[in-house]
Formats: C-alpha cells, structure tokens, sequence
C-alpha cells in the first residue's frame, strides 16, 4: 500500500540555463519558449493522472522559474499552488548572473567538486546546501504523510530527495542528471508486515517530451 507519494517536477529551460549562467534570484528571468512548452507536456500528463487519482497539493520554490512552471501546473489541474522560500535552490552569492564556465573554471569544478568550500563568494557549500535542504525535506514529508504532492522544483531539490531517502553520505561523487521538465517520483510503501520503505518509482522521466523532441529535429 502506497501511503505518500512525491512527485518532484523539474521547471522547464529557463533563460539563464540557455544563457549558460548561473540563475540565482538577481539573475533568473522565467522560462523560455521551450521551457514553457516542456511544462505543458508535463502538466498535460498529470492532468490524465489527476482526474483518476488526485494530487493533494502543490507546491512550488520562489525563483521565478519554479513560479512559472507551478501556475501551468496549478491552471491545468486546477489547484492552487502553494509558494514555499524553502524549495529554493542553493545560495550562489557573488556567482549569481555570472557564466557557469567562469563560476568552474575559479572554483576549479562546479559546486559538487569541493562539496566543503563555497564554490564563490557568499556561496553555500554543497554539504552545508545538502544538509540544510534535507532537514526542510523531511519536515516536508512529515508534514503531508498519507498525501500525494506535487513539486515545481530546481534539479538540486531532486538530488537532495535522492540524498535524504537513499542515505547516501555527503560529498558522495556520485550524481544523478535531471533534465528540464522531468517527472521524478518517490512513493512511502507499507507492507502487509507493517513494514514502511521508500521506493524510487521513476527519476528522469522525459517521455511526454518526446513530441517537442521530434519536432526540433524535424
């Protein structure tokens, strides 16, 4: 028996991804066409599921990306979306708006490289990022048990799913690729042994994109 279930939705391209730059709240400006298009391919496939199992809630992270993708999600299913400034992703302090390339080549890797040492100036490190994300995660899970929820989320809140309900240690080199407007789905089992586990449903899933796929390449 299922007794919650999360459903992480990454935002579609935004402009600072096409740009290549680090898309902090000084700097991200929404999604961008195709962004907008891959979130209605998202949100036309929950709709299917909504009506035969509906979601409890909806919730989305402050960045303007995040805000975007909720309300297309929240129109087409038609509940409200809720904003939490606790969904946000890392801080990048001093690197918001600048190349991602630059941001690299300074910190000698991206923030996963030297996941103890702020990748710039006022930055997060990425264990302290982990670390903080995972306890609101739980919290969050703990306050909607027994609901199915929905997540306009960046691709880090993703991995720190992956972190809190996998175990896995921080500074792992370990990684997962989410890709824009992918559905990630982590589902809270009780067995008839009364058992309870966490089970990872699907991660990066992309099969309602494959129409925009296909007409790009046409």
């Amino acid at each position: 028996m299922i007794i919650t279930e999360l459903v992480f939705v990454r935002h579609g391209e935004a402009q600072c991804n096409l740009d290549g730059l680090v898309g902090g709240p000084r700097t991200c400006t929404g999604l961008t066409d195709r962004g907008y298009a891959q979130v209605e391919q998202v949100a036309l496939r929950l709709t299917a599921e909504h009506r035969d199992k509906p979601f409890d809630a909806l919730y989305a992270g402050p960045r303007i990306r995040l805000r975007q993708t909720g309300e297309i999600i929240s129109q087409a299913l038609r509940i409200p979306v809720s904003a939490d400034d606790r969904l946000d992703g890392p801080a990048h302090g001093a690197a918001d708006g600048m190349p991602w390339a630059e941001v690299k080549d300074a910190a000698d890797g991206g923030p996963h490289a030297h996941p103890d040492r702020p990748w710039a100036a006022g930055s997060d490190t990425w264990n302290g990022y982990l670390e903080r994300a995972s306890r609101f995660l739980q919290e969050f899970i703990d306050q909607h048990e027994g609901e199915r929820v929905l997540v306009a989320a960046h691709g880090e809140t993703v991995i720190v799913a992956h972190t809190l309900l996998l175990g896995i240690p921080l500074g792992s080199p370990a990684g997962f690729t989410v890709s824009h407007g992918s559905i990630t789905r982590w589902q809270h089992h009780l067995n008839r042994l009364g058992q309870r586990r966490w089970m990872l449903d699907r991660h990066n899933d992309t099969k309602h994109l494959a129409a925009l796929a296909r007409g790009a390449a046409a």
